[in-house]
């Protein structure tokens, strides 16, 4: 029995897993998509100055990074990934199957956290102008909100990812700065 674990990265989980790992490559999560649609209070912004972080929405696909964790690896992995990504519980923890793009055709069900549509960190659809505006000055314990764009589209870049929204904010990010 091969108890690998599969963890599905959308976000800067793809350029910073922070957990050891035996194989990455591009996959496929129907039926979500990747959105700037949680409100940061811990790593991207505060409570009194919220951050905007990416999360998983209903519908469409996302293209992001999927990585195999050894059966040894397993459980510590989990624990990381629960104190990293459920600070405030805004997602909720799923096994989701994802379709590898390394041209093997290959189906995993991997580890992925997806926005709790219920949770009053859940920002929904914002216009781009009112992302640009939350994310300009946000800052949390991780750092700058727009180091976190800036920082998720190189990393799209470098894999030949294309992401329009934010591509744009990283691009207006820049030019205010």
């Amino acid at each position: 029995m091969n108890d690998d674990l599969w963890v599905f990265g959308y976000g800067s989980l793809m350029w910073r897993p922070g957990f050891p790992f035996t194989e990455a490559a591009h996959a496929r999560l129907k039926g979500r998509h990747r959105r700037l649609c949680v409100y940061s209070w811990v790593h991207r912004g505060t409570q009194e100055r919220p951050g905007l972080v990416l999360g998983l929405d209903r519908g469409g696909s996302c293209l992001g990074r999927v990585f195999r964790v050894a059966a040894e690896d397993r459980e510590a992995t989990i624990a990381y990934l629960r104190e990293r990504e459920q600070v405030t519980a805004v997602y909720l923890e799923k096994t989701l199957r994802v379709r590898l793009e390394d041209g093997s055709d290959r189906e995993v069900d991997a580890l992925t956290y997806v926005v709790d549509r219920n949770h009053q960190q859940y920002a929904g659809l914002l216009p781009r102008e009112t992302l640009l505006e939350i994310v300009r000055d946000a800052e949390g314990r991780s750092g700058p909100n727009p180091d976190y764009i800036h920082a998720t589209v190189a990393h799209l870049d470098e894999i030949g990812m294309r992401d329009a929204m934010l591509h744009w904010l990283s691009e207006q990010l820049a030019s205010k700065a």
